[in-house]
């Protein structure tokens, strides 16, 4: 790995991680948001998508235009999986236990690293593979004690998510010179639009509206931004790897901030998940700039 790369990697392992700090805010905005969920999922898509084209402007500036002229298939597939992942994720947690949905959605790194395999021909590295499997054991170690016995289609769900996370990551990473930011602001416009069918827009207050804005600006935009800027720099399983932060990040601020207290398994479970990618991260951070 030259000087560059090794730059480049670290930049990249830092902006996946920060990725993951802002999605893990969702517990807080659903337990803080009274609205139902289409709602807070329509109004907050809506920001976000305006809120990553923004970004995306800003950036490119004179370019943006000729960049959204040039854009093909890999981007809307990004816009595609991007969205279907969103609503599959939000299926999973109604129709099926969230213990099982976050069980199937923690072997996100290993599918991840069969996808980018299979498409790209980039093999995993063995430190990134186990990294994943003690995260997944301590996302197991989690959720014990919790409800179990949900249904077929939940879990179809749940896989479905997996993988849409899985080819979205590997799509973003095969198309490194590509930006994919305008197909992530579109893929919150969509799930806007579907979610808009089950949704009621106009009954919500006003306290829950300017909570859906900084949802979807803080929370899902900031997120989705990072992500795509930090993806397309590390091998695609380490991407979906770094980005499980967020799933012991989040019982951690509702825990923070309205005093929900973590049965002992979470706090068991999520130190041994924070460890395996905090110590991985901290790895990879102390690797030479370059060899041999």
């Amino acid at each position: 790995m030259s000087g560059e790369d090794g730059k480049q990697h670290r930049i990249g392992l830092a902006l996946v991680a920060a990725s993951a700090l802002f999605w893990s805010l969702s517990g807080f905005f659903t337990r803080a948001i009274s609205a139902d969920l289409m709602t807070m999922l329509f109004w907050g898509g809506l920001f976000s998508g305006a809120m990553v084209i923004l970004v995306f402007f800003l950036m490119e500036r004179r370019n943006a235009i000729p960049i959204l002229k040039s854009l093909g298939l890999s981007s809307l597939g990004v816009t595609f999986f991007s969205a279907m992942g969103l609503i599959a994720g939000i299926g999973a947690f109604r129709y099926t236990t969230i213990a099982e949905a976050m069980v199937i959605y923690a072997t996100v790194p290993f599918v991840t690293a069969g996808t980018a395999w299979l498409f790209l021909r980039e093999r995993s590295s063995y430190a990134t593979l186990v990294a994943s499997a003690v995260a997944l054991t301590g996302v197991v170690i989690m959720l014990v004690g919790s409800d179990w016995g949900g249904s077929l289609l939940g879990k179809a769900l749940a896989v479905v998510m997996t993988l849409c996370m899985a080819l979205l990551t590997t799509i973003i990473r095969s198309e490194q010179s590509v930006p994919m930011l305008p197909a992530m602001g579109a893929s919150s416009w969509l799930s806007a639009a579907i979610c808009f069918f089950w949704a009621h827009p106009m009954e919500i207050s006003q306290r829950d509206f300017w909570l859906c804005v900084l949802f979807g600006t803080v929370q899902n935009a900031m997120g989705l931004v990072l992500y795509t800027l930090g993806s397309r720099r590390i091998p695609a399983s380490e991407a979906t790897l770094i980005a499980a932060l967020e799933v012991p990040l989040t019982p951690f601020w509702v825990w923070l901030i309205f005093s929900e207290t973590p049965s002992i398994w979470t706090l068991v479970g999520g130190t041994i998940v924070f460890a395996a990618l905090l110590g991985y991260m901290l790895r990879e951070f102390r690797r030479p700039r370059a060899r041999v």
